[in-house]
């Protein structure tokens, strides 16, 4: 593990100093938390601009994700705990 020296605003500091008190964390386990938690946003946006250029580069045939009507469920589902 590395140590790292970071500069924050005041405001921010008291309120980060706020919740980690709330929460029984330190600052660095409350800072780790919040690098993980904007990584795998980053991670999950990058995968949905993928997505949408691949969609883009090939669209799906207009037919594509048709359902069948007798493969519609309407809430009759023999499966169901209801």
């Amino acid at each position: 593990m590395k140590t790292i020296q970071m500069t924050v605003e005041d405001d921010l500091l008291a309120r980060v100093d706020a919740r980690v008190k709330v929460l029984g964390l330190t600052r660095s386990a409350f800072a780790r938390d919040a690098f993980r938690e904007a990584l795998r946003r980053f991670d999950e946006l990058e995968l949905e601009q993928r997505q949408i250029a691949g969609y883009r580069k090939t669209p799906p045939n207009p037919t594509e994700f048709d359902i069948p009507e007798a493969d519609h469920a309407w809430g009759d589902n023999p499966w169901s705990t209801a």
